[in-house]
């Protein structure tokens, strides 16, 4: 099995891949769990208004997705690919350089993270 597969037996995830944000962060409040998506599949999703805390989004895929908003600072993006997402507004993690970012935008490469 792959990891998206895997992913997609879980109900917060399948909440985000239906776009269904408010119950999404409704959920996500109730179970108070450490959430790991890495590897997820999120291409041309609706995102906004999510609450990314402390989610482990290493090696992402967000091409097309629209990421406006998102508060990243807390969650992992390493090896994340954000390629023509809509990201105006977004914050991400400090270990994050801004040429990462716009390389990542800009051409979909991976994220590279650095240590503090």
């Amino acid at each position: 099995m792959n990891r998206q597969q895997e992913l997609l037996k879980d109900p917060l995830f399948m909440l985000l891949v239906d776009e269904n944000i408010s119950q999404f962060n409704a959920e996500k409040r109730k179970k108070n769990v450490a959430l790991d998506f890495s590897g997820a599949m999120l291409r041309g999703l609706d995102l906004r208004n999510m609450d990314a805390t402390n989610i482990n989004f290493t090696n992402a895929y967000f091409r097309g997705a629209d990421l406006r908003g998102i508060d990243f600072s807390t969650c992992q993006l390493g090896g994340a690919s954000i390629a023509g997402s809509k990201i105006s507004g977004a914050y991400f993690p400090k270990n994050l350089a801004p040429d990462e970012i716009r390389l990542s935008y800009d051409l979909g490469t991976r994220m590279r993270t650095v240590d503090d």
